[in-house]
């Protein structure tokens, strides 16, 4: 059962669910999750570090991702990378909050505050 806002530690950050779902197809060490930010955003959002390792930091915490034992192989590996993954609880909160998002989206559209798409 996925917990909701109310049953959380905490509710994500705008940063902790873009490194969520950068973290959605695989493990990734820090500069990788900056990068996929950046693919996923079209360039508009730029995690810096101190953002980037807070918000691990506190994922770290609370379970949602745990640090990955599985590294790629050593020449094209630097052993001072830590790869992060998502955990299982990790992928049910990031979709949930991938749906809370979109029924805002729809509350939106029904407000014509953005486009409505034909049914």
């Amino acid at each position: 059962m996925v917990a909701s806002n109310r049953d959380r530690a905490h509710t994500l950050t705008g940063a902790e669910f873009r490194i969520l779902l950068a973290l959605v197809d695989g493990a990734r060490h820090g500069y990788g999750i900056m990068q996929e930010v950046l693919r996923n955003t079209d360039g508009t959002v730029r995690l810096g570090p101190g953002t980037l390792y807070r918000s691990i930091k506190q994922l770290l915490a609370s379970g949602l991702i745990v640090e990955s034992e599985a590294r790629p192989a050593a020449e094209v590996d630097d052993q001072r990378r830590r790869y992060y993954r998502l955990t299982d609880l990790g992928r049910r909160e990031v979709a949930a909050e991938a749906r809370r998002l979109e029924r805002l989206v729809r509350v939106a559209q029904s407000k014509r505050l953005i486009g409505v798409t034909a049914t």
